[in-house]
């Protein structure tokens, strides 16, 4: 890490960290509307060289990778903040309907992509899927803590019976349906 001599990080790291985020915010967009990497588009929507893309990523996969960990990160560190306010259930609702739901319905272009990837390289990154079974693990926990769920419950248990928002519409009444959801799976999972 280049520091200066205040202690803060030199003008060209940051600048280099700035068009790495620019780059990856830019690809979550063109990936989840069309599943499909150009890195000449990359480059020109995120104001950097098509160089500045393929130093950062060598391949579209390397992309498509990131993009996806950027955006399982994104999910996983709400988390913490939402638990932070007091209200365990509240946080499992609001997690599921207003992050996890969300991410699904945004990410179909981006699934396509992972598809691709999965089947070039063979499996995703197991710390994406070890993130979002951790982030819900802590949901299940405080809750249990607070006496609102069933003490015992596996993390996995519960995300399977989320897997049924990957069925919904984007174009559709989603909400209204991940609420549906989101209660039937609470019911099930509350103390008795």
């Amino acid at each position: 890490m280049t520091v200066g001599s205040a202690g803060s990080l030199s003008p060209r790291r940051a600048d280099t960290r700035r068009n790495h985020e620019r780059i990856l915010a830019v690809a979550a967009e063109n990936l989840s509307a069309s599943g499909e990497v150009s890195f000449n588009a990359i480059a020109k929507l995120a104001g950097v060289g098509v160089g500045t893309v393929y130093r950062h990523f060598p391949t579209p996969a390397d992309l498509i990778l990131a993009v996806y960990e950027r955006e399982v990160r994104h999910l996983v560190d709400v988390v913490p903040e939402l638990l932070e306010r007091g209200d365990p259930a509240e946080a499992f609702r609001t997690w599921a309907t207003d992050h996890l739901a969300p991410y699904m319905m945004t990410k179909c272009g981006l699934a396509k992509a992972l598809a691709a990837v999965t089947a070039q390289r063979g499996t995703l990154p197991a710390s994406a899927v070890q993130a979002i079974h951790g982030a819900m693990d802590a949901l299940l926990r405080a809750n249990a803590e607070a006496g609102l769920v069933r003490p015992g419950l596996h993390a996995d248990t519960v995300m399977r019976s989320l897997l049924g928002l990957f069925y919904l519409d984007p174009d559709g009444d989603w909400q209204r349906q991940t609420a549906e959801l989101v209660d039937l799976v609470w019911r099930g999972i509350r103390a008795a």
